[in-house]
């Protein structure tokens, strides 16, 4: 640091050392506005700013204009995160990527050595588990024997990419999820580097990196593409923030678990719309929630949509560094934050919000979410209604929505016995507590996602439901798949130590594997007669998960209601099998004396699980398993490890293939400029997410991606899914709006990748028609309503819609990640006028468009003409905003992407 700031560095003595500090209090000592009062999160980057003013693109004025915060001038604020997190799925084609980058300069004469990342990278193999095998002990090892052979070819490229470049650690297969691993290992909260302590802070190849947030650590989730630029140096510019606080007050009742607190906060955040903002908890009601409850609550802000959601450090904070095993920490943690004004206590003032929205805990009640967003909460007694309201014009004969636990016959005895198929009256098109299959039978019962599972107190009283469940003489649906898949192997070793696994898997809840599985799509298949039966009697059928989210096709393609829910809830619906009643009143089912088993027989006592928590979760255990964390199993060091700088690509894979990004590094850049002559490829409507633009899910044999792996002589049972071969370009373009749910009002009868192609009329698939326009050479929109590209930060949204050839999106909204991955891929994300949408200017998605004003160059905020000319003759103009939001974006976008402009800067220099 040079110039006047320079003052700002202090000496800060700890029992691990003394560090150099840039300390926050100097900034009013010189009258340079008042940090005390900010919102933590802004504290955090100011402290960033202030760090590396004279760098990244950061001034001095930058640093005291932050400090005045919210009265400073609003503009771009720069940010250089200190890590890195990835996961596999969108990991692997990151490292594709910088492998294909080494190569292309390498070809361009360029130093390949040069493409390395400049900040430290973790990257956690947590995806790739699929549950081929569940319900008994050998799931486990039989599920992690699969993913090593679907994806040896992945997992050798990670091998190399460990030793080719520096400051990238991979953690292998079975260990556990990116997210939690993140929060009970590798975050640290204080960071230290060349003799300067400073916030831990990070960005991830994962929406729910916020996650963290719940420990005290600013990070949260961007684009793939996002990512590689950090990783490569390049800073980040944000909007100017934007911080909500969320007041907490009161403490959640007896039956009420952090599962059902953030599906509240999740349905109240949407409605108050905190798209692209930061959220910050605050108030007395902090106290009542331990640090996993919080991560709880941080690891769905994707789902309510803000960009981070931050608890401050508090001694809640220290005390889980404790309990997970890193008390070396705790000293340098309390002095830091302590010394940065980054502590916080009931005692301290209300920092100063844009806004404030206040929670009373003692108000939350049990809820699921579903069956199709995650903010779409339902009271438990709820869950049928919603079901119904949502597939009405499916169901026949049209069920009363308020009728519920109409089935349940006196003679039922919860028994195993499963009639599937046999059903001929019209009636038995739904469940019954005899064991027809039908509308609204449970189908996949899931403990899955780090969501819920890093939290003790929700996994603890799943195993104490499924104990007294088991006493009851209650058992499992036989038609409902369940699963137990943990975040970390933590979660398994305290549940052997409660002695809560055996009632688990009496239930059927075995371990599955140490990842993600059903909350990303890797259900797995239903069992063969349940899926026959579930196809050909057109059944909707519903997924009960512990997970994140739940949108159409996500979950499993035959499944088409999906409901978040906490663990015991996920046990409960596994023995009711079914969603036609109200838990709150009707019973579970009958124990053998015949008598009713109600949910409030087996719900677990708080106090219980306080202890039961308190005696089982130990600080050695995590210590135990993280020491190991980057070790693997004889199967990963039996792995050939590929060495060297370059990456040997190879034309046979069908997992791994240099992508075109850099074809053309070394040819003159060709700004771009106006888009005339457009087709529509894609008219969409609202809530179009990134599992709609790019499936991770299943692939299906006669699809596109499916043709092209047969093709090579892969079979459907060695598909594996979209996730796991984003490796590959071929199969991700053709799985492009691939999505078997997606809805294109081009071709309203029909739901899944098909559309029209103009002017003939023929109706074809996405990706063929996008052959014959790029053939044609004619370039490529999409039209959607808002929220367009909400989930999960899928780089292969952007990247897969760009090898499609469109050169733009208009939509009324954008979520802020996907925008962002637009423009980092080279494609105008552009947005309606307030008031304007496609229905409203008569936009009917068969005209040929023309974009003007972009010639010139583009810039933020910028408007530009389009210009649509129907067949015949009619025209209409109006107005659309460029959304390139930052000045560095602007950069991208000129050429062609963020990846190629890194790649061309390392070339020049070279030069």
């Amino acid at each position: 640091m040079t110039g006047e700031l320079a003052g700002a560095r202090a000496k800060l003595d700890a029992s691990s050392g003394s560090f150099t500090i840039h300390r926050l209090g100097w900034l009013p000592e010189q009258g340079l506005g008042d940090p005390g009062r900010l919102p933590h999160t802004v504290k955090v980057l100011l402290e960033s700013l202030l760090r590396q003013t004279g760098t990244s693109g950061s001034s001095e004025g930058d640093v005291v204009a932050l400090a005045r915060w919210p009265d400073g001038p609003p503009g771009t604020v720069s940010f250089v995160p200190e890590r890195v997190l990835m996961q596999d799925f969108t990991g692997v084609p990151a490292v594709v990527d910088l492998a294909a980058m080494r190569s292309a300069v390498a070809r361009a004469g360029g130093d390949p050595q040069r493409v390395n990342p400049q900040v430290p990278a973790d990257l956690v193999i947590d995806h790739s588990v699929q549950v081929d095998r569940f319900g008994d002990r050998a799931s486990y090892a039989v599920n992690l024997d699969w993913e090593y052979r679907r994806n040896g070819e992945r997992y050798e490229l990670l091998r190399w990419a460990q030793q080719a470049f520096q400051g990238l650690r991979v953690v292998p297969p079975g260990m556990g999820i990116c997210h939690q691993v993140n929060l009970e290992h590798l975050a640290s909260v204080v960071r230290t580097r060349d003799g300067l302590a400073f916030p831990d802070t990070l960005v991830g190849t994962d929406s729910h990196t916020t996650m963290v947030n719940g420990l005290g650590v600013l990070g949260w989730g961007v684009g793939g593409i996002e990512a590689e630029a950090a990783m490569l140096g390049q800073p980040m510019f944000l909007p100017w923030p934007d911080v909500l606080g969320v007041r907490l007050t009161g403490a959640l009742d007896g039956g009420a678990t952090a599962t059902d607190l953030v599906l509240t906060l999740t349905e109240a955040l949407r409605r108050r719309g905190v798209v692209g903002k930061f959220v910050e908890f605050c108030g007395s009601g902090l106290s009542t929630l331990e640090v996993a409850d919080r991560a709880t609550l941080s690891n769905m802000c994707p789902e309510y949509g803000a960009t981070a959601a931050l608890f401050p450090v508090d001694g809640e904070t220290l005390r889980y560094l404790r309990c997970t095993g890193r008390s070396r920490l705790v000293d340098l943690v309390e002095r830091y934050t302590k010394e940065q004004g980054l502590f916080r206590t009931d005692a301290d003032p209300e920092p100063t919000f844009t806004d404030v929205l206040e929670l009373d805990l003692s108000s939350v009640e049990p809820s699921l979410a579903g069956p199709k967003r995650p903010q779409d909460r339902v009271p438990l007694s709820g869950v049928w209604s919603s079901f119904v309201g949502a597939f009405r014009d499916r169901l026949a004969p049209d069920p009363d929505p308020t009728e519920v636990g109409r089935f349940l016959s006196e003679g039922d005895t919860n028994s195993p016995a499963v009639r599937i198929g046999e059903a001929t009256d019209p009636q038995a098109c739904f469940p019954s507590a005899g064991g027809d299959l039908g509308h609204g039978s449970v189908v996949i019962a899931a403990i899955t996602s780090c969501t819920n599972t890093s939290n003790p107190s929700v996994m603890v009283a799943a195993g104490l439901l499924a104990r007294k469940a088991v006493e009851a003489g209650l058992v499992t649906r036989p038609w409902v798949k369940t699963s137990l898949a943990p975040g970390s192997r933590v979660v398994t070793d305290y549940l052997d130590r409660a002695g809560l696994t055996p009632y688990l898997e009496k239930l059927g809840f075995s371990l599955v594997g140490y990842g993600c599985t059903t909350c990303i799509g890797n259900s797995g298949p239903l069992p063969e007669e349940v899926a026959r039966d579930v196809e050909a009697r057109d059944l909707v059928v519903v997924a009960v998960l512990s997970g994140n989210r739940n949108f159409e096709g996500r979950i499993h393609p035959q499944v088409r209601a999906s409901y978040l829910a906490s663990p015991p809830l996920c046990v409960a619906y596994a023995l009711a099998g079914r969603i036609d009643l109200d838990l709150t009143r009707d019973p579970l089912g009958r124990g053998p004396d015949g008598a009713p088993v109600f949910l409030r027989d087996v719900w677990p006592d708080p106090e219980e699980v306080r202890a039961i928590v308190a005696e089982a979760v130990s600080p050695e255990e995590f210590e135990r398993e993280y020491e190991r964390i980057f070790d693997g199993d004889e199967r990963w060091q039996d792995l050939p490890a590929p060495t060297g700088a370059l990456f040997e690509w190879d034309a046979s894979s069908t997992y791994v293939r240099e992508p075109p990004f850099f074809d053309s590094i070394d040819v003159p850049l060709a700004p771009p400029g106006d888009i005339l002559r457009a087709r529509i490829l894609a008219f969409l409507g609202d809530s179009v997410t990134t599992d709609h633009i790019s499936p991770a899910g299943s692939i299906k044999p006669d699809s596109q991606a499916g043709r092209y792996l047969i093709e090579r002589g892969i079979g459907p049972l060695e598909f594996n899914s979209y996730g796991s071969r984003r490796g590959n370009d071929e199969v991700m373009v053709r799985g492009t709006f691939g999505n078997v749910r997606l809805q294109n009002r081009l071709t309203p009868d029909v739901e899944g990748p098909w559309t029209v192609h103009f002017p003939d009329g023929h109706r074809t698939t996405i990706y063929e028609a996008a052959k014959r326009y790029q053939a044609e050479g004619v370039p490529l929109a999409i039209v959607a309503g808002k929220e367009y590209g909400s989930g999960s930060s899928r780089d292969w949204a952007a990247k897969g819609t760009a090898l499609l050839g469109v050169r733009a999106v208009l939509a009324e909204s954008f979520e802020r990640i996907h925008r962002s991955n637009l423009v980092g891929m080279g494609v105008l994300p552009l947005q309606f006028r307030a008031g304007e949408s496609a229905d409203a200017l008569g936009i009917a998605g068969t005209e040929t468009f023309d974009i003007t004003g972009l010639a010139g160059g583009t810039f933020p905020d910028q408007e530009v003409k389009v210009g649509a000319r129907r067949a015949d003759g009619s025209t209409l103009e109006f107005t659309a905003i460029v959304r390139i939001d930052a000045p560095m974006e602007v950069e991208y976008y000129r050429n062609g992407g963020v990846l190629s402009m890194v790649a061309r800067d390392i070339v020049s220099a070279a030069g």
